[in-house]
Formats: C-alpha cells, sequence, structure tokens
C-alpha cells in the first residue's frame, strides 16, 4: 500500500508560481500528477517514469510546469510557474508500480492523494 498526501495549493493570480509537494510511503516506478477542474475529467499533466529517467509533461502545461522528484526524502514536486486561470483545478499526485509510458492514464494509478486545490484569478 502506497499512502500519497499532497500539499501547497492555494490561491494565486495569473501569472504567479506554486510549488505543489507529495509526500511519499513507498518508492513506486510511475509517478504522476492529475487534476480535475468541476465538470471536468480527471487530466494526467505530468509523470516521472522513475525507473528510465523519463519525464512528461501534457501540452497544456509544457513548458510552465515542471515535474521532479527527491526519492531519498521521498518526495514528488510539481513546479507550477506562469500560472492560468484555466490551470484552476483540484491537483492529485498518484502513484503506480507500473505503467504504459507516455501520457498518464488514471485507470493506471491505484495510489492516490487526497488533492490540493489550486485556484488562479485574472
Amino acid at each position: 500500500q502506497v499512502q500519497l498526501m499532497e500539499s501547497g495549493g492555494g490561491s494565486v493570480q495569473a501569472g504567479g508560481s506554486l510549488r505543489l509537494t507529495c509526500a511519499y510511503s513507498v518508492y513506486t516506478r510511475c509517478m504522476g500528477w492529475f487534476r480535475q477542474a468541476p465538470g471536468k475529467e480527471r487530466e494526467g499533466i505530468a509523470v516521472i517514469y522513475t525507473s528510465a529517467y523519463i519525464r512528461y509533461h501534457a501540452d497544456s502545461v509544457k513548458g510552465r510546469f515542471t515535474i521532479s522528484q527527491d526519492n531519498a526524502k521521498r518526495m514528488l514536486y510539481l513546479q507550477m510557474n506562469s500560472l492560468k486561470p484555466e490551470d484552476t483545478a483540484m491537483y492529485y499526485c498518484a502513484a503506480a508500480p507500473a505503467c504504459s509510458g507516455g501520457p498518464p492514464v488514471y485507470n493506471e494509478y491505484p495510489y492516490w492523494g487526497q488533492g490540493t486545490q489550486v485556484t488562479v484569478s485574472s
């Protein structure tokens, strides 16, 4: 069982920055960030494949968000810069012992944190 806990969400103005942190209990090969806005499907925005040192960022966040990991501290991060109102959502950290690669797929991740809210005002 993998336990995950996010922190770092909040309210910022457009153009601002936030860094989300996810503390995890056990190392897993695939760790990602998803987000879900009201009335929308959960979207996989970034994933890190730790065994292959590969990172993926969705087009919607590429160049603005960066996923990183400190396995010694068992921390996953999402640095979010140049935030836009459309980035407003609940952000979730997720983990999987294996995954297919490429864009993160919601149903491949069995372990989830409780989420942290990010609100971006214009």
